[in-house]
């Protein structure tokens, strides 16, 4: 990392063709609203739908619904429906290009030390530990500093005002960085680009139709490609609309009652995270059911650990990985929803390798009870279940904690089956005598504690997600070095 300057102890952490489709984009006459610009190109999905160009200049006319606005192109003056996390209010710091809004450091890191991103690229977060401030990431080199963006009331009186240091404050960010890029001023390097966002973030659904009515319309679905198969199903990869990539959950017939999983499906529709599978359709009128969600095209954590590029996965990779399930996880326990089938299959892969996802929360309370007993052998995950849930079949959170203590096992084994040569009755009756699971080979010291903290035989003795989420972290600062922070010296 290049060095910093002696003052570094002072401081604290040309315009495209605009379009609009469809039926319903029509012009209209009505009253001005407030304006918003555009943050991502938006193809339009059905014929209500407003298309627009990043950038574009966009009325909106109906703020109603929290995930779908109605809004008017001052470009081509048509109007229809938006996804309202597509936009920003003009001239906020919102639709800034460096602004990222709530977003963890790790995740900045990431994006940061993405290969499109040069020496200084940089990107304001809010912080994590300090409500009011932000944090200020910078790319230096092969690393990321993280520097804390104060916000006090000016002694003025006059308003508030932004600082990394206190001997210079600044009335708005837009000052504050404008002044870091044209002099470095103590930091470690001078800002240049904005961190580049590497994609449009997903819609809370299809479309603003498919909002309340998800029971979709099957001969909409159209399948690609098989991604998965599943003792349950096939997965493909699918387009909804002829426009929308998407992925496809075909349940094998008899699978579970359609009630009942509508009932779960309701529930799951109100659990949305950015590290859990979106649902976002289905179709139960016919067999086979349809369970429509977000497309991650490397399919499950299982299949890609075992392939040839999983294989070559270091352990920080890893250890990343581990820390995007345990932070999935800990939003369902911070909602008290319980997984019951925490496991690398059930955890998806994005395109680039880069981002894992947990799938099928919930889905195991709705399958067939004879599928899911211990007499039917194979199918039932044993060797991922607590024993409590075992013997007394109560689930909990808890359980689920035991159950990422194995998926932790699978990972560090790129996809070996755990408890390896031993038959189900025989981990069963292990477990019982108080046996765990061995250190597997090439499995880190610190990985093991942690799974052994997740296998303790008393529950509530168990780790909480949010705990083991920070664990893997202290890991992966500790012995990948990549985080390092400046604070104001008060």
């Amino acid at each position: 990392m290049g060095s910093s300057n002696s003052r570094q102890k002072d401081l604290e952490p040309e315009e495209p063709m605009h379009h609009a489709n469809g039926v319903n984009a029509q012009p209209t006459q009505r009253m001005s609203g407030m304006i918003y610009v555009a943050l991502y190109d938006y193809q339009s999905r059905t014929d209500g739908d407003l298309a627009f160009h990043s950038h574009e200049l966009l009325e909106i006319i109906d703020q109603s619904h929290s995930d779908w606005w109605r809004a008017r192109s001052k470009i081509s003056h048509m109007e229809g429906y938006i996804p309202s996390n597509y936009v920003a209010p003009v001239k906020s710091i919102e639709a800034e290009p460096w602004y990222f809004g709530k977003i963890p450091r790790i995740d900045a890191e990431k994006s940061l030390l993405q290969p499109e991103n040069e020496n200084g690229s940089f990107l304001i977060r809010q912080s994590e530990s300090s409500y009011n401030d932000y944090s200020l990431s910078i790319r230096v080199n092969d690393e990321v500093r993280h520097y804390r963006v104060r916000q006090q009331h000016a002694v003025d009186g006059t308003g508030n005002v932004f600082f990394i240091s206190r001997r210079r404050p600044f009335s708005t960010l837009e000052m504050l960085i404008e002044h870091y890029t044209s002099n470095g001023d103590g930091l470690v390097i001078s800002l240049t680009k904005p961190c580049r966002k590497s994609r449009a973030p997903l819609t809370a659904t299809l479309s603003y139709d498919t909002t309340d009515n998800w029971e979709i319309d099957r001969t909409s679905l159209k399948f690609e490609r098989v991604l998965g198969q599943g003792q349950f199903g096939q997965v493909h990869q699918g387009l909804w609309n002829g426009r929308v990539p998407v992925a496809i959950k075909s349940l094998k017939p008899g699978t579970m009652d359609p009630q009942d999983f509508l009932a779960e499906a309701q529930l799951m529709k109100k659990i949305q995270h950015d590290k859990l599978i979106r649902l976002f359709a289905v179709c139960t009128t016919e067999e086979p059911i349809y369970i429509v969600t977000e497309l991650m095209k490397n399919g499950s954590l299982l299949d890609y650990l075992r392939s040839p590029k999983g294989r070559q996965l270091k352990i920080d990779k890893l250890t990343d990985y581990s820390i995007q399930i345990a932070t999935g996880m800990s939003y369902l326990e911070s909602r008290n929803y319980i997984h019951r089938d925490l496991a690398a299959r059930n955890v998806l892969v994005g395109q680039k390798g880069t981002i894992v996802k947990i799938a099928d929360f919930g889905l195991a309370r709705v399958i067939k009870e004879e599928e899911y007993e211990a007499r039917a052998g194979a199918k039932f995950p044993l060797k991922w279940t607590a024993p409590e849930a075992l013997s007394y079949g109560k689930f909990t959170i808890k359980s689920d904690v035991w159950s990422f203590g194995i998926l932790l096992s699978e990972i560090v084994t790129y996809g070996q089956i755990p408890y390896p040569g031993m038959s189900n009755n025989e981990v069963m009756l292990k477990i019982e005598m108080n046996y765990r699971m061995p250190m597997p080979e090439k499995c880190p010291v610190n990985w093991y504690l942690i799974m052994l903290q997740t296998w303790d035989t008393d529950p509530m003795k168990r780790p909480t997600f949010d705990a083991l989420r920070s664990m893997f972290e202290d890991l992966l600062f500790t012995d990948g070095q990549h985080y390092k922070e400046s604070a104001e010296v008060l």
